[in-house]
């Protein structure tokens, strides 16, 4: 049986419907990403699982026992919004013993309770400091440990590091993610951000308008995509419309791709997707074999650990996005500069052929 089984969820508001028919299972010890645009209902989701908004029909059930009708503080959940919502009237310790008040706990255990907590998030030091007092990311620190205080079966987090500067939310993710292992509490995040979702989760769940687009592994979102959404919003890919020749082959443009067998039909339009990082890049002259073609390179980009080029590929009438190799910038006996005509291959395994 599942930790937590959505069933048929439905919800409106007005003529707007929100959700459409959401059916999810999520297992336990799970980390969980609700991922997706804004506007897509995933903040809606959560907070109809929180109890903090009810579903205008289906089921949620929680150990096989339907709970929706059950008010948030009887489902005995942790829940970590964005905007930290501490008490700026109550000190660090004080803001953590605050949420174990509904389990009727003495103040003794409560403020055991909390030095407990402070420990599992490293601030130990900072018990007595009010929340002014505290760096964003240490207020997130806070109500994080407020959350898991009472102990909660099921821990909620809605955006929790969109108002971080880049460098604390990367240091949070590896934080969070760490203690959800070490406790092996489920957890259901939501985030816009593709990057949290794929480094945080075992599980993605990418919604969009109201419905699950798609649902598995960072890693079969990213590298087996059901759908031009899936593959437009989870990472950078190139997109070629294309029309099916045959099991195995498309044609874009005036030229043929070889790709692999799928269910598409003979004659229907498509789109073949591929990674900037599987486009292979190669000095004019080079032989590549099958999917390959002369192509000339646009400008770069430099960012550090990688260099990103556009390319003019004449033969497939389209710009295409690759990562350089690592010395074509610099090395070798001609260094790739714009307006280098170049030889790039589009590998078989690397492509999408999705829908159109």
């Amino acid at each position: 049986m599942s930790f937590l089984s959505l069933r048929g969820i439905q919800k409106s508001f007005g003529a707007t419907r929100v959700l459409d028919g959401i059916d999810l299972d999520i297992e336990p010890g799970e980390f969980v990403c609700l991922l997706g645009p804004s506007g897509c209902g995933k903040t809606t989701l959560l907070r109809i699982v929180c109890g903090i908004e009810r579903a205008d029909s289906g089921q949620i059930l929680l150990g096989g026992q339907d709970i929706a009708g059950l008010p948030p503080a009887a489902r005995g959940f942790g829940v970590v919004f964005q905007s930290y919502a501490l008490f700026p009237n109550l000190t660090a310790a004080q803001n953590i013993a605050y949420g174990l008040h509904p389990t009727g706990a003495l103040a003794r255990e409560m403020a055991k309770r909390s030095r407990e907590m402070l420990d599992l998030v490293g601030l130990a030091a900072h018990a007595d400091k009010y929340p002014v007092q505290l760096s964003g990311g240490q207020q997130q620190r806070i109500a994080l440990a407020r959350a898991l205080a009472p102990n909660p079966r099921l821990l909620l987090l809605d955006e929790p590091l969109s108002a971080l500067d880049a460098q604390v939310r990367a240091t949070l993710r590896g934080e969070i993610r760490a203690l959800q292992k070490r406790l092996g509490i489920v957890t259901i995040m939501v985030t816009h951000d593709q990057e949290e979702a794929l480094s945080m989760a075992d599980r993605v769940v990418l919604m969009h308008n109201g419905r699950i687009e798609q649902a598995g592994t960072p890693d079969e979102l990213y590298r087996q995509p059901r759908t031009r959404f899936v593959a437009g919003f989870v990472g950078r890919m190139n997109m070629l419309p294309a029309t099916v020749l045959a099991d195995g082959k498309v044609r874009v443009r005036d030229s043929e791709l070889l790709c692999a067998p799928g269910n598409l039909s003979i004659g229907s339009q498509a789109t073949v997707g591929i990674r900037p990082e599987h486009v292979v890049v190669k000095r004019f002259g080079t032989e590549l074999g099958a999917n390959s073609f002369a192509a000339r390179l646009l400008d770069t980009e430099f960012f550090g650990n990688r260099t990103s080029a556009r390319l003019a590929c004449e033969p497939l009438g389209i710009e295409i996005e690759a990562e350089l190799p690592a010395d074509a910038r610099s090395g070798g006996d001609e260094p790739l500069v714009p307006s280098s005509m170049v030889h790039i291959q589009l590998p078989l395994n690397a492509l999408s052929v999705l829908a159109h």
